[in-house]
Order: structure tokens, then C-alpha cells, then sequence
């Protein structure tokens, strides 16, 4: 991936989402009679811009789409004219505010909604929640599941889906206590009490493996078809054809087996048993470490196996289709479901329990971005989805200079019946500025340190 296409990718991501961000705005004002004076898209130079003859509002667009800006009519920002006074935003009711400002975060929630209702229109073939395998010495393993258990419950939330089970599982992150699963067990439901102790807060493992259970996943035999020129793999002496025995004296009798113990041991030497035309023989290999987009070094030899065709057992397949109705509902549970998270997200990082570094900058969403889209259009959409509830929560955050800064103030004015004084908004504005200015310039840091 080019990083011509990783900039192309994640102007089409955010541009969009900003815009829709910043119509909100726009269209809530001009209902409600306040006169608008600029709709901008972007930040920076200024690529296009036109004015309207009908309405004499300015629209531009700007080379950098990471925000935008809606400018009204305010006696705050200029000299007003007198007749244009009954249009000036400052002099609107506190409740006319609110719905104006409000509006650009509840779009971006309500055009997350349409993107997930898209996704869920169209029937998938997906893996049932059946169990494929127990890691050993885990908390699944301890807890007694068993390979072809089927997961129906999560902390008393329904289970559908893998996706469904990840989000339920996710949202333990950093938390000690008992994850409370119900499984259909030899014919019967039965619930099992999985420990955790700080869930996955330095670990870079997924939360099932973290767990320890796994989907089913097709046999593939450990042998290496294809090598990357100048890989560990071929720099240390391993050959195509090799077939994998065992690694560190543990067997290895599927590809699956090699990917887990290679990416858990980066930069560090592993002890290889190969099988090479009908001879055995031992060879030390050390993966290269590489970032992952949130900054997590996994080990990597730059080879492959071939996966042949995949027969999945009728048992661990399942086929979901929604009419659009049942669509709606499952797109509105889940942004429910990914706000709460978001949110739970935040509180944990205050409280310690999840780490700063988990803050992502415009750098890691543009890797994202374009890998999403060499995914294909539904992964890119879903990416969309997610970030566009991502820029309606954090915009309804009560800090001073977002959105749910003053929609704070204009509360306090509508139960009050006069506004916030001029000093303590600016003090506000002062403390906002500085908080998001940390937050993004930790952002970028973690951005830069996961390059």
C-alpha cells in the first residue's frame, strides 16, 4: 500500500464524515431562522470556494479534511446590522442553541446508523459461535469449555455472532473480575466463570485468545509454499517445501500452530524442527518484529502455506439474513453498543485502567483507512461506520471548545435564564484548548511511535 493511496483513502473516509458533521449545523441553523454566513469543509489552503447568489452563504472546501466550521451570524464575531439582529445566533433562545450545536454530533450518529443498516441488508455466511479450539492452561480450559460448546451469552448479553462476542468481551478491557459465559454444553445450557486480571491491558493477543477459545478454523498442513525475498525466514536457512515439525519442542501439526508461536516471539531465537526431503533437521530462526497499527511488535518469517480448498463442517457455519426492518434494529443496537464502549473506553483511560497509548492520531486512521479499502468496499464502509460514531461521541464530550462544551453552557443558561459569564467561558476555552491540544499531540506521538 502506496502512501499516495493511504492520503487518497482517508480523505474519502474523513471528508464525508465532516461534512455530514458540519451540514448538521448548517441545517438545523437555517431552519430555525439564523443566517449563515460560511460552510467550510477542511482546514488550510483553500481549494474551491463559491457564494450563492440566492442566499449569499460562502462554501469552500480546504486541502486538509480533518474539520470544518459552520460561521453564523454573531454580534460576538462583528458588527451586525440592525435589521439582521432577529438572525444572529447569539441572540437565539438557549434551547434554538442547543439544537444547533447538537445537531452535527446526532448526524453523525444517525449516518453511522444508515452505514451499518447497509451492511446488515445483505445475507452472510458466517461462523456459528461453536467453539474450535481450547488453548491449554487458559481460563477457558480451567473453566471447563470444551471444543464445539456453542456461546449464546456473554455477561448476560445475547451472542450471535463472533463479532457480537468480541464487542461483549471487549468491553472487560482492563477490569479484574469474572467474565460470565453461557454455552450449550453436551445438550444443555450451562454457564462458565472465566477470571480476568487486567483484561488485555498489555497484551497483544485478541480478547478470544486472551480467553481462551478460538473459532473454528480449516486444518492446513505446516508446510511453507511461498517465501518473501530477503525474509527472516530466508536470510536464517528455511527453504520452500519445509515442512514445520515443531517449535521450540511444542508440535506444530497445523499451519495455525506455526502463525500463533511466530508472532508471540519477535526478535527472539526459536529452536525449529523442519522435515526436508525426508530428513529431519534443526534450525534457529528469530522473526522479525513488526508494528501493528496500534503500535503492538508481533513476530513475522515472510511465509506462507497453502490453504488448498476450505471445507467448514455444516455445524460451524450459519447463514443471517435481515429484512430491513430487523436490519435497522441490529444497525441501531450497535452503535448503541460501540457508543457505550467508546465511552466506557474514555472512563477507563482516566481511571488508569487502559493505557494513553491506545490514542490514535490522523496518521494510524489513514493506515487504517487504506487498508480497509484494499479489503474491499464493506470492510471500508464499516470502518466509516466506526469512525463516524467515534466523531459524534467525542463531540458531545463536555469539554469547552467541542460541542458538548457548549452545549454545557447553554444548558446552564436555559435553567438559569442567563448565560455563563463571559470570564468563566473563557476560562473554559482556555482549559479545553489545552486538553485537546494534549490529546492530540499525544495522539500524534503514538501515531509516530507505532511507524
Amino acid at each position: 500500500m502506496n502512501v499516495l493511496f493511504m492520503i487518497l483513502a482517508a480523505v474519502f473516509l474523513l471528508g464525508p464524515l465532516v461534512a455530514i458533521h458540519e451540514f448538521g449545523h448548517y441545517y438545523v441553523a437555517r431552519k430555525l431562522g439564523v443566517k449563515v454566513l460560511v460552510y467550510s469543509i477542511g482546514f488550510g489552503p483553500t481549494l474551491l470556494k463559491w457564494t450563492s447568489k440566492k442566499t449569499g452563504i460562502q462554501y469552500q472546501l480546504s486541502a486538509l479534511p480533518l474539520g470544518g466550521y459552520v460561521k453564523m451570524l454573531d454580534e460576538r464575531e462583528g458588527n451586525v446590522k440592525e435589521e439582521d439582529l432577529p438572525y444572529a445566533f447569539n441572540r437565539q433562545s438557549p434551547w434554538k442553541r442547543i439544537a444547533i450545536v447538537a445537531a452535527g454530533p446526532l448526524i453523525n450518529l444517525v449516518f453511522a446508523i444508515l452505514l451499518f443498516w447497509i451492511l446488515f441488508l445483505p445475507k452472510q455466511e458466517q461462523l456459528s459461535t461453536k467453539i474450535g479450539k481450547i488453548l491449554p492452561e487458559s481460563a477457558a480450559a480451567s473453566a471447563g469449555l470444551q471444543v464445539g460448546d456453542k456461546i449464546v451469552l456473554v455477561d448476560q448479553k445475547p451472542i450471535s455472532t463472533w463479532e457480537s462476542l468480541n464487542f461483549a468481551v471487549v468491553n472487560r478491557v482492563g477490569e479484574t473480575g469474572t467474565i460470565t459465559v453461557q454455552a450449550e454444553h453436551q445438550g444443555q445450557l450451562k454457564l462458565f466463570y472465566l477470571p480476568i486480571n487486567n483484561f488485555l491491558k498489555d497484551q497483544s493477543i485478541s480478547s478470544f485468545e486472551a480467553l481462551g477459545f478460538l473459532p473454528y478454523r480449516p486444518k492446513i498442513e505446516p508446510v511453507i509454499e511461498k517465501m518473501a525475498d530477503n525474509s527472516a525466514a530466508s536470510r536464517q536457512g528455511m527453504q520452500v517445501g519445509d515442512r514445520v515439525l515443531s517449535i521450540n519442542n511444542i508440535q506444530t501439526p497445523d499451519w495455525f500452530d506455526v502463525v500463533d508461536i511466530v508472532k508471540k516471539s519477535p526478535e527472539t531465537l526459536l529452536n525449529f524442527k523442519l522435515l526436508r526431503q525426508g530428513e529431519v533437521i534443526d534450525l534457529q530462526v528469530m522473526p522479525q518484529g513488526r508494528r501493528d497499527d496500534m503500535g503492538h511488535v508481533t513476530g513475522v518469517l515472510g511465509v506462507q502455506s497453502h490453504a488448498g480448498k476450505i471445507v467448514i463442517p455444516d455445524d460451524y457455519q450459519q447463514t443471517i439474513q435481515y429484512s430491513p426492518v430487523e436490519a435497522f434494529g441490529k444497525a441501531l443496537t450497535k452503535t448503541y453498543d460501540i457508543s457505550g464502549m467508546m465511552l466506557n473506553s474514555i472512563a477507563k483511560m482516566i481511571r488508569g485502567l487502559i493505557g494513553l497509548d491506545n490514542l490514535s492520531g490522523p496518521i494510524t486512521i489513514a493506515k487504517v483507512a487504506g487498508q480497509s479499502a484494499e479489503m474491499g468496499w464493506q470492510t471500508f464502509i464499516s470502518f466509516m461506520a466506526l469512525m463516524s460514531v467515534s466523531l459524534g461521541i467525542l463531540n458531545l464530550l463536555p469539554i469547552p471548545i467541542l460541542d458538548g462544551g457548549h452545549l454545557i453552557y447553554y444548558f446552564i443558561e436555559a435553567i438559569r435564564g442567563k448565560p455563563v459569564s463571559e470570564h468563566i467561558q473563557l476560562i473554559g476555552l482556555k482549559i479545553g484548548m489545552v486538553l485537546l491540544g494534549s490529546m492530540m499531540v499525544l495522539a500524534l506521538f503514538n501515531d509516530f511511535m507505532r511507524l
